[in-house]
C-alpha cells in the first residue's frame, strides 16, 4: 500500500482532487482507456449477462474495466474484465478486503490490477465513504456505464455525481417496471442506450475497428463437437460463450450461434 505520487488527470474532474490516495498493484492501468461500470447489489439474470458481456468485450479491446468492488454489477464486472485489466476503488483501507464475499476476488485485482483507496491503512467503511469512493470511480472512466439501477438506490448517486462532471452516461435497456433509475434516465434524455455491445465498444477500442480475429474455439465449434468434447478441451471459454451467446447446446453438441 503506497501512495500516488503523481497527478491523475482524470481525478481532476472531482469536486476536491484528492488529498491522498493509496494504492496497490499495478498503476500502468491509469494509462489505458477507462470505462467505469456501476449498478445494483442484486442484478436480474439479464443484467449479469449484459454486465459479462461489456465488460469482457471492453477487456478484450484493451479498455480497463473501473468499479467499486462491491457485490453485484460490481464484482461481475471485475470478473468478467480480468484481474489484470481492471481496477478497484474500494471505500476502506486497502488492507482490508470489503465485502468480504469479495475477499478472493480483491486479492487478486492487486496482485494483477489495481486497486485505490482515499483511506488510510484499517479505516473500515462508512455511509460517506461510500460516497468519497463513488465519486473517484465515476473520475477515472472515459464515461459511465449503469447496467441496473432503482430510483433510489447508490447508483442514482454515481449518475448524479457523473451528470455535474458533465459526463456521458450509458445504461442497457430494461423492461417496463424494471430498472426505473436507467428508465427514468433515458426518459430524460439523460443517458444514452446500449442497444448493440460490440458498436459501444468500438468506440473506446484501441484499435478504429474491432478485429475479428481467427477464433480457434469458434472455429472447433463450427465442427459441431458434443459438450463434453468442448469442456475437455476448452474449459473456460465453454461457459464464457454461453455467456456470451456466442455458442448453443443442443442434444449434447455445440453450436455456434
Amino acid at each position: 500500500m503506497n501512495l500516488v505520487q503523481e497527478k491523475i488527470v482524470e481525478l481532476e474532474s472531482m469536486k476536491n482532487y484528492p488529498k491522498q490516495l493509496f494504492f496497490s498493484g499495478n498503476l500502468e492501468l491509469l494509462k489505458k482507456t477507462k470505462i467505469s461500470i456501476v449498478g445494483s447489489r442484486k442484478p436480474s439474470k439479464y443484467s449479469r449477462l449484459l454486465t459479462h458481456k461489456i465488460a469482457s468485450t471492453l477487456s478484450k479491446n484493451g479498455v480497463c474495466v473501473v468499479s467499486g468492488g462491491a457485490m453485484g454489477i460490481d464484482a461481475i464486472a471485475h470478473k468478467s474484465a480480468g484481474e489484470e485489466n481492471t481496477i478497484s476503488v474500494l471505500p476502506c483501507g486497502i488492507n482490508i478486503k470489503y465485502p468480504s464475499i469479495n475477499k478472493n476476488l480483491l486479492e487478486g485485482i492487486e496482485k494483477s490490477g489495481l486497486l485505490l483507496s482515499q483511506f488510510e491503512k484499517d479505516f473500515r467503511a462508512t455511509p460517506w465513504s461510500f460516497v468519497v469512493r463513488n465519486e473517484v470511480v465515476v473520475a477515472l472512466g472515459d464515461v459511465l456505464v449503469v447496467i441496473e439501477a432503482e430510483l433510489k438506490s447508490g447508483s442514482m448517486r454515481s449518475i448524479e455525481i457523473a451528470l455535474k462532471m458533465g459526463k456521458e452516461i450509458f445504461v442497457i435497456p430494461h423492461r417496463v417496471g424494471e430498472s426505473e433509475g436507467t428508465n427514468e434516465l433515458l426518459k430524460l434524455g439523460k443517458a444514452k442506450a446500449i442497444y448493440d455491445v460490440d458498436e459501444f465498444v468500438s468506440r473506446f477500442a484501441s484499435s478504429e475497428v474491432l478485429e475479428k480475429k481467427v477464433d480457434d474455439f469458434i472455429e472447433f465449434c463450427q465442427t459441431n463437437p458434443t459438450y463434453d468434447e468442448a469442456l475437455k478441451i476448452f474449459p473456460q471459454r465453454v461457459f464464457e460463450a454461453e455467456l456470451n451467446g456466442d455458442i448453443n447446446i443442443q442434444n449434447g453438441r455445440v453450436l455456434p450461434s
